[in-house]
């Protein structure tokens, strides 16, 4: 006699985190990835712990330094490996202060991780002194090259994302300018179905 079995494929979890910086030792796993080659314009961007009585949070600082066109980024990024074929957005809770209102979540995918190759962006706005709640769709992240964006270029491949970043940039070929000192403080950041 045959007994027929049926396999169920276990469901990826609704939220997977990606880096939980409250529970991290360090991250010297990142790596800054600034404007530093001009003396106008030149940027600095540093990624650590931040700890208080009740928890600990990674703070990203920034000062942009930009020329007048509004030329200059400040940023950080990791290597990773992440198929994230199964989930919808990324999400994650921010709180900033300084000049900056508008950031960037910068991805690069198959190991092709600078330059001739594109990145693959998409910006966040954020409340000043005050918690931001942030929900990117993942299906959004468009291809850039040097703060261009890509007409009709390539599609992010999900399923093998290799680099992530946090970048801050002055806004050249953008509506709006930003300078000065900034700061971001994020606890999580998660893939979300």
């Amino acid at each position: 006699m045959q007994i027929s079995r049926s396999i169920t494929m276990a469901q990826p979890a609704s939220k997977l985190i990606l880096f939980d910086f409250q529970n991290a030792t360090d991250l010297n796993g990142w790596s800054e990835q600034s404007d530093t080659v001009r003396s106008q314009g030149k940027s600095k961007a540093t990624f650590d712990l931040y700890k208080t009585q009740s928890k600990q949070s990674a703070i990203f600082f920034t000062l942009l330094n930009p020329l007048p066109n509004g030329a200059c980024f400040g940023g950080v990024r990791t290597t990773t490996q992440l198929n994230l074929e199964e989930y919808a957005y990324f999400g994650f809770s921010c709180k900033a202060t300084g000049n900056a209102t508008t950031y960037k979540i910068i991805l690069r995918h198959d190991n092709l991780n600078d330059e001739p190759h594109p990145s693959f962006e998409q910006k966040f706005k954020v409340d000043q002194d005050t918690e931001t709640v942030v929900k990117m769709p993942i299906s959004q992240f468009k291809p850039y090259y040097r703060g261009r964006i890509i007409n009709d270029g390539p599609t992010l491949n999900v399923k093998n994302i290799t680099s992530f970043g946090i970048q801050v940039a002055g806004g050249v070929y953008e509506n709006f300018k930003q300078s000065g000192l900034s700061s971001l403080v994020v606890d999580q950041i998660r893939a979300e179905r």
